[in-house]
């Protein structure tokens, strides 16, 4: 079994940075395909960003993409999600996710095997 713990959201202002992490703890994540997805009240959970178990393979939401970052150290059993250029819009609950894989992410919710309690993160404008 795998814990994940999110942490680093909060209160921003309309063009800030936040820094998520994701610690894991029960197994090491080095062997999981890990990803980020978040949710508002009333709408289905949404993908943000995956990265294969290495590292070399991303991938992102069209709405992120050039401004949200995924990267992982294995050695540390987290995975982050560096968010810059934040807009109202990116406001929602956070969560991280993995499952076990040789290659790849996945965009899906359903693919996932575990996931955090998520964080907060609200962006003013």
């Amino acid at each position: 079994q795998v814990q994940l713990v999110e942490s680093g959201g909060g209160l921003v202002q309309a063009g800030g940075s936040l820094r998520l992490s994701c610690a894991a703890s029960g197994r090491t994540i080095s062997t999981y395909t890990m990803g980020w997805f978040r949710q508002v009240p009333g709408k289905e959970r949404e993908f943000v960003a995956t990265i294969s178990r290495n590292g070399g393979s991303t991938y992102y939401a069209n709405s992120v993409k050039g401004r949200f970052t995924i990267s992982r150290d294995n050695a540390k059993n987290t995975v982050y999600l560096q968010m810059s250029s934040l807009k109202p819009e990116d406001t929602a609950v956070y969560y991280c996710a993995g499952y076990e894989a040789w290659y790849g992410g996945s965009t899906y919710a359903s693919q996932y095997d575990y996931w955090g309690q998520g964080t907060q993160v609200t962006v003013s404008s």
